[in-house]
């Protein structure tokens, strides 16, 4: 599937390249495309946010859960809002954002930052330069994606991890 370039404009200290739709800051990258998440590259590490329950019952969650399995194997990293667990599959992470206790809550902004600083520490530490997700957070668990997008400009700032994010 062909993905196109979607531009977008967040109020941060990044500065636009010459390239539709990215932001860049000090060897960072973030862009929005407009595509399938499963589409991409099979070396690119995948994340998204889960409760801390490991339900997945809703939303891409059940795509993720679907494909990659593992729920016991999250279950067993036992961790907490604010936290990332982490799965590797076909030679590539799948990070899920632990950002609430239960699949009924809502995250706040905090737990998700958390979670992001979390993702962020096992990328530097296992050489992730290339990650794709969904807009984080913002899909039934209703954050606001124009924070959202800043927070994780401001988390990965000064890293050399690239961020792809796709929207339907």
């Amino acid at each position: 599937m062909k993905t196109e370039n979607i531009t977008f404009h967040v109020m941060s200290k990044w500065l636009m390249s010459s390239s539709p739709g990215q932001h860049t800051a000090e060897g960072s990258k973030l862009k929005c495309v407009k595509g399938d998440l499963f589409s991409c590259p099979a070396t690119e590490a995948l994340a998204h946010c889960i409760s801390e329950d490991c339900r997945m019952g809703a939303g891409i969650a059940v795509l993720f859960k679907k494909k990659f399995g593992g729920v016991d194997q999250l279950l067993a990293q036992k961790k907490k809002p604010g936290e990332c667990a982490v799965l590797k599959r076909s030679g590539r992470f799948v990070y899920y954002l632990i950002t609430k206790k239960r699949y009924s809550h809502k995250p706040t902004y905090e737990t998700l930052r958390q979670s992001l600083e979390a993702m962020k520490t096992h990328c530097l530490e296992n050489g992730v330069t290339r990650l794709s997700m969904p807009r984080i957070g913002c899909g039934l668990d209703r954050l606001r994606w124009d924070r959202v997008i800043v927070m994780i400009e401001e988390v990965f700032q000064n890293t050399d991890v690239t961020i792809t994010v796709y929207l339907l």
